[in-house]
Formats: structure tokens, sequence, C-alpha cells
């Protein structure tokens, strides 16, 4: 991975992070301070919206973590299962907080339950996104075995010479 490349990355990590703070500061003081109108559950919303930023958060320090390891050269390694599982979890729990906030949301679209099913798409295709991260940690998996194996082999081939 070249420099810029990386600098690139952490550059949006860092400005996504900060939304995502600045969007949780927001709705912990207009749980404080605004009250409910009565048209939608809006505490729940604002809770669920709270720990969706949460989950955002635990993935981009993980993939900072995972940056950090393709530049030092050891992602290939045991300690990036962790990181890539705490990923694979944040968009679980991300796509289950979308599925919670289309069920809060489906009773005022009984006039049009095309948006109810969008938004169910919109967690499907998020529940999606974790299956793939999940065949790439497959991928690693392989990865370290053959690096593993490579270095074997090498010691081997090193205590012949």
């Amino acid at each position: 991975m070249g420099k810029l490349t990386v600098r690139a990355l952490r550059a949006v990590l860092v400005v996504v992070l900060a939304g995502t703070v600045f969007v949780q500061a927001l709705m912990v003081w207009a749980l404080a301070t605004d009250p409910e109108d009565g048209s939608l559950p809006l505490t729940p919303l604002r809770v669920i919206t709270i720990l969706g930023m949460v989950s955002v958060q635990a993935a981009l320090v993980c993939v900072w973590r995972l940056v950090t390891m393709v530049r030092r050269g050891t992602v290939f390694s045991h300690a990036a299962f962790r990181y890539v599982d705490v990923v694979i979890g944040a968009i679980v729990a991300a796509a289950l907080m979308w599925f919670a906030v289309t069920a809060l949301n489906a009773p005022g679209q009984r006039a049009d339950p095309g948006v109810t099913l969008i938004m169910g798409g919109v967690g499907v295709a998020i529940l999606g996104v974790a299956l793939i991260v999940l065949v790439l940690r497959m991928l690693l998996a392989q990865a370290v075995a053959r690096d593993v194996e490579a270095a074997q082999m090498q010691a081997e081939l090193d205590e012949v010479i």
C-alpha cells in the first residue's frame, strides 16, 4: 500500500469518525432537551442512532488498525483476525439496528408499504456487506496459513543450506 493511499484512507477515516461523534453529540443533546411531539417514537430512534454510530466507530478503529498492520507488513498474522471479526460484528450490529429503525418506521408507512420494503432491502444489503467481509476473512485465513507454511519451508531450506 502506498503512502498516499494510506494517508487518503486515514483522512477519510478521521472525517467519518468526527462526523459520527458529531451526530452522537447531537442525538444525546436532543435526548436531553427535545420533547417528543408524538408523531414518531423519537427517543428509540435517537438511541438507535447513537448505538449505530458506536458500531460505525468500532469498525473505523479496526480498519485503522488493519491499515497500520498492512503498512508494517504484519497483516498476514493471527492478530488481524480480531480486527476483522470486530468489523463483521459491527456491520451485523448496524444491520440489526437498521431493521429496528425499519420496524419503528413501518406503522407510519401503512399507506405506502413500499418504503418499508425498500428499508428492509437496505438492511439485507448491509448484511450482504458483512458476508463479503466474512469471505475476505476466509481469504485472510488462507493467506496466513500459506505464510506460515512458507516460513516453515524457508526454515527447513535454511537448515539444509
